[in-house]
This record gives C-alpha cells, sequence and structure tokens, in this order.
C-alpha cells in the first residue's frame, strides 16, 4: 500500500535497569503504531566495553528482532533511523528477512520476491577487538539435543553456562542437572503486537526465532564476558521442506548451516572477531544425536521437545501434548534406543496407536504431503528409527508400526544401507579445532 514503511527508530543500553530498548514504528493504510521491545539483562557494567561494539551490537539487534513486528503488514519500504549499513551489509539483512520469513510468506501465499530491500551507503565495517575469557555460552531449549550438547561440553572440560531467553521451567529442571551456571534474558515484546496479530488483516506465522536468539547471545556474551556462543543444531536442520517461489522453505533456516555460516561471517566482519558462534552438534544427524541422548536416562522424565509447552499464550499443561508432529517425531526417534516400557511413561502414552497420527507420521516418512514445517529430522531418518524399532518387535500389533511394515518398508531399496547414510558424520561445520570430537 502506498505510504506504507517500517521505521526502525531508536535502540538504548540502560546499565541501571539492566535493559536494552528498541523502539519502532509501522505506518499502514493512514494508522500509525509504535512498538517498544525490551530485552532485560541480569547487572552487568559495560565501563570496560567498547561503546562502538556496543552500538555494533545494538543496531544488529534492533534489525533482527524488527523482524517481527514487519510481518504484521510487510511494508515495502525499510526506513533505518541512524543506522548506515554498507552493500554487504544490507544484503545479508535481505536474506536474513527473505529466507527467515520463508515459511511465513509460503503460508501467507505472499510474494516476496523484491520486496526485503534494506538501504546501503558506502558505509565502512567497524569490527572491534574484544578481549574475553575463554568460556561459552550455552544455549538451552529444554529438548534433547541442548541437553546433549551441555553433556559433550561438561565431559571436554569446558568452562560452559547455559543462555535462555525468556527461562521456561524446563529449561531449567534441564539446567540444573547438567549443573552450570545460567544467563537468562527476558525478552519482552510489545503487547501491542499481540493485539494487532487478532486483527483480519495483519498476516500471522513463523520468525526466525534462533537467528534472533543468536544475537541476543552476542550481546550477553559482550556484557559478561564469554568467547564462544554454542548451539545445539544438527545437520538435519539443513533439510528444508517445499520448494515456494524458486525458495526451499525451512523452517529450521536460522538453525541451519547456512544461516550458522552467514551469521558467523557477518559478525567477524562487521561486530567483532573475537566472539565466536557455532554448533556443538551440526556434524551429527538427528538419529545420532537421540542414540546419545538414549544414554542420560536422568533426563528422560525432564526434557521436552513439544512446542506447545514454550507458547506465549495457551501454554501446555503437560511436557507432550502427545498429537504434533514434534510428539510424533521425537516418540519414533526415541522407540529406536528406548524400551516401550521407558517410552510410554515418558509421554504418558504409546503414540503408535494414535489413528489420528497417521497422515503425521507418512509426512514424517515423506510418503505424504510435504515435510512438516517444524523442527523435526529428515524422512529417511525417520524410516531407519522406525525399522530400528521394529526389530524390536514390542511395537508390531501397533497401528501405525502395522502401516510401516506394511506400507513403507517394501519400498525402501536397501534399509540397511540407509542406516549407515543417517549415521554418517558430516563434515560441513564450523566448529572450532578445540571443540572437535
Amino acid at each position: 500500500m502506498l505510504n506504507d514503511k517500517f521505521i526502525f527508530k531508536s535502540r538504548q543500553l540502560d546499565q541501571e535497569n539492566s535493559t536494552a530498548k528498541f523502539i519502532y514504528q509501522l505506518d499502514h493504510g493512514g494508522e500509525s503504531f509504535e512498538f517498544i521491545e525490551t530485552l532485560e539483562f541480569s547487572k552487568f557494567n559495560v565501563a570496560d566495553v567498547s561503546p562502538q561494539l556496543i552500538k555494533n551490537i545494538l543496531e544488529s539487534l534492533h534489525l533482527v528482532l524488527g523482524i517481527s513486528y514487519y510481518k504484521l503488514f510487510c511494508p515495502n519500504e525499510l526506513v533505518l533511523e541512524n543506522i548506515e549499513l554498507s552493500k554487504e551489509q544490507a544484503e545479508f539483512w535481505n536474506t536474513i528477512y527473505t529466507k527467515g520469513l520463508g515459511e511465513f510468506f509460503y503460508k501467507n501465499k505472499l510474494d516476496f520476491r523484491g520486496l526485503i530491500n534494506f538501504n546501503f551507503v558506502e558505509a565502512q565495517s567497524n569490527p572491534v577487538k574484544f578481549t574475553s575469557k575463554n568460556r561459552s555460552l550455552l544455549g538451552i531449549g529444554g529438548g534433547k539435543d541442548s541437553i546433549v550438547a551441555g553433556e559433550i561440553l561438561k565431559q571436554m572440560g569446558k568452562t560452559v553456562s547455559a543462555f535462555t531467553v525468556n527461562l521456561h521451567p524446563i529449561m531449567q529442571e534441564a539446567i540444573n542437572v547438567l549443573g552450570v551456571e545460567t544467563f537468562s534474558v527476558k525478552r519482552q515484546i510489545d503487547p501491542l503486537l499481540l493485539e494487532l496479530n487478532k486483527r483480519s488483516d495483519t498476516y500471522n506465522g513463523h520468525v526466525p526465532v534462533s537467528a534472533q536468539n543468536a544475537f541476543i547471545g552476542l550481546l550477553t556474551a559482550t556484557l559478561f564476558d564469554y568467547k564462544y556462543i554454542v548451539m545445539a543444531n544438527e545437520q538435519s536442520a539443513n533439510y528444508g521442506s517445499v520448494n515456494y517461489l524458486d525458495q526451499e522453505i525451512n523452517h529450521q533456516w536460522s538453525k541451519s548451516y547456512e544461516f550458522e555460516t552467514l551469521f558467523q561471517q557477518y559478525v567477524k566482519d562487521f561486530i567483532t572477531p573475537d566472539i565466536y558462534y557455532f554448533s556443538i552438534l551440526r556434524p551429527f544427524s538427528e538419529i545420532s544425536i537421540v542414540e546419545k541422548f538414549s544414554k542420560y536416562p536422568k533426563y528422560f522424565h525432564l526434557f521436552s521437545s513439544c512446542n506447545k509447552n514454550f507458547r506465549i499464550n495457551n501454554p501446555a499443561d503437560s511436557k507432550w501434548c502427545g498429537n504434533c508432529s514434534k510428539c510424533a517425531f521425537t516418540f519414533v526417534m526415541l522407540s529406536a534406543f528406548l524400551s516401550k516400557k521407558e517410552l510410554t511413561e515418558i509421554f504418558g502414552k504409546n503414540l503408535f496407536t494414535d489413528r489420528e497420527l497417521l497422515t503425521v507420521y507418512k509426512q514424517l516418512l515423506g510418503v505424504e504431503g510435504i515435510k512438516p514445517l517444524d523442527c523435526v529430522g529428515t524422512p529417511d531418518e525417520v524410516k531407519v528409527a522406525f525399522f530400528m524399532a521394529s526389530q524390536k518387535r514390542e511395537y508390531e500389533t501397533d497401528l501405525i508400526m502395522k502401516y510401516f511394515q506394511e506400507e513403507v518398508l517394501p519400498n525402501i531399496q536397501n534399509i540397511k544401507d540407509l542406516k549407515k547414510q543417517v549415521f554418517i558424520q558430516s563434515s560441513k561445520h564450523n566448529i572450532p579445532e578445540e571443540f572437535r570430537i
């Protein structure tokens, strides 16, 4: 719409109140809305931190957090107030918005081609040297992956602290067992966003939260003197679901190797070369990580991968809803390594007997529809997990397992070769030498 625009107004780090604030303005159809997003930290002192470094990070945070508000109307004019981007920086942000909102564009049937255009000038990059302690912030989400990453880091003898955004009791339980200190950032989205989401003329959908958390982690590492930001993103996160307008749509794009590499390079070139972001689980498939997780029974009854626990509105009242693609995927992955008794105790029921999940499992197996737009592994991994579970003969009378054995397994050319393939470690990763297993 003519004169529609999204404006990045101002940003401020307030040491006295331990907060960072970001202000936006969205003009649409004669209406104008102001949003204020706040990040709240533990007490910090920036006396010894370069003001230029803080400026570099705050500007990037301003841009990445703005995605949540921009998507309400997706105006084609982006206005930067007191932020200057070079051509290379503008291209980075065009990519973050376009690929990070890929699922959002797909579900809302929006033509994103040429939509995102950040202005640039002949600006000079000003990365700043930063002297930090050789220690790591580990992103914790409450699921199996970050637990495995934490145990790996502990086995290596690394100095590690948990990093969370909006600490949830499920995350806290995992951190307590890991036995590490916590840096939790409270992210307060402007309540006006939630109100506008109820209108029929606004767009809703997935935003690249992992990209937003990466930049929040960068500020946290700077404020509290950490050299590494370690994530638990696996090689399976590189696998998309569907092609839309010549772009692969990947729910996990901001967990992918592509994003990780882009982010690393951007931080090095334009922010600081002395804080390093990487995923320690990148070489491994989901099924490999689940195999590692199965060796830690102390976490079985406190972890959760079900997204319904972490919703802003109406969070779930149990760790597993038992009817979403994340629950279905996690159940079949664990079925390859845990007994039926252990698994049903974790989930509260046997998901392989639920007829309503048959369509979800067909999608996970890659035999119907598209791979679910969720943080799930590849169809090959799901096939192998079903096969491994079937070998135990504990589930052979269950509806979902019978479907796999009768309809899917006969069409797999060589299940043993497929099993070997899904456990192969990838050489595509950014893990520093000192963290390599």
